[in-house]
């Protein structure tokens, strides 16, 4: 049997896949790449990138690296409340009504609409401490007073601005309340009835309250003003009829029984 070869193709028909035409620019090499790389938008190697995404990425990477070193920087250099603590107290006066409180009969409190008030000197030795080894501590606008079972009996008095180094510890004495020489606070009369009934025993349950404002320098950081609220509750030691000075040649101071305990908020 005879065997039939098909006639070769025309070299222009080659050319033809599926109908169409194929162009010779196609057939050159990276050709179609170029025309996709047209097609989507830019080159397919990168150089046509968007410079403000790339703007974008630096500033977000730059945000992030101050973040993070504010937050060592936080870390590092964060204040710590200062501490108080009370190491003695003299009793100079404790008067009510003009009477020395604790000379009257426990209980006996002032006669029908006469008002109650309190005449009180103390003068306490209060320690300051700073606990910040790297930051200083400012302290301004301090006032102190003494009060007993929640209300003051002593008016507010100012304590001169103090700067402190960083890791020290201060002393101060202030003189709170003036006796017969200011004016008496007013109290409840159930304030006044346990407080003679106190000293008619011998001892006081007290607060020193100091207020103020306070804050922390550390090289060229500074803190903002920070209110200051601290409070000691001790337990003082006091001698029936105690008058300016101590009466009788003694001398005012009074002993603390216990260990006081202070706290500070701020």
């Amino acid at each position: 049997m005879a065997e039939h070869h098909l006639p070769p193709e025309p070299a222009d028909e080659r050319r033809h896949h599926g109908g169409k035409a194929v162009h010779a620019d196609d057939l050159k090499p990276g050709g179609r790449r170029r025309r996709y790389g047209y097609y989507y938008g830019g080159d397919m190697y990168g150089s046509g990138a968007d410079p403000a995404r790339t703007l974008c990425f630096v500033v977000l990477v730059v945000i992030l690296l101050a973040g993070i070193t504010a937050l060592v920087l936080y870390l590092v250099y964060r204040p710590s409340r200062p501490a108080l603590a009370v190491t003695s107290v003299a009793v100079y006066s404790l008067n009510l009504n003009g009477t020395a409180a604790g000379t009257a009969s426990p209980g006996a409190g002032p006669g029908a609409g006469e008002p109650t008030a309190l005449a009180a000197s103390f003068q306490f030795t209060l320690v300051i401490r700073n606990p910040n080894g790297r930051s200083a501590a400012r302290y301004d606008r301090l006032a102190a007073y003494v009060a007993y079972r929640g209300e003051p009996i002593t008016a507010p008095v100012p304590m001169p601005p103090l700067v402190q180094d960083a890791d020290s510890a201060v002393a101060v004495a202030p003189v709170l309340g003036a006796g017969s020489a200011a004016p008496p606070v007013p109290v409840s009369p159930d304030t006044a009835a346990a407080l003679a009934t106190d000293v008619s025993y011998g001892v006081v349950a007290l607060r020193v309250v100091v207020l103020g404002r306070v804050r922390f320098v550390s090289g060229p950081f500074r803190s903002g003003w920070h209110s200051m609220y601290a409070r000691c509750d001790l337990l003082v030691g006091v001698r029936k009829g105690v008058q300016p000075g101590g009466g009788g040649g003694a001398g005012p101071e009074a002993p603390l029984l216990g260990n006081p305990t202070c706290s500070v908020d701020m």
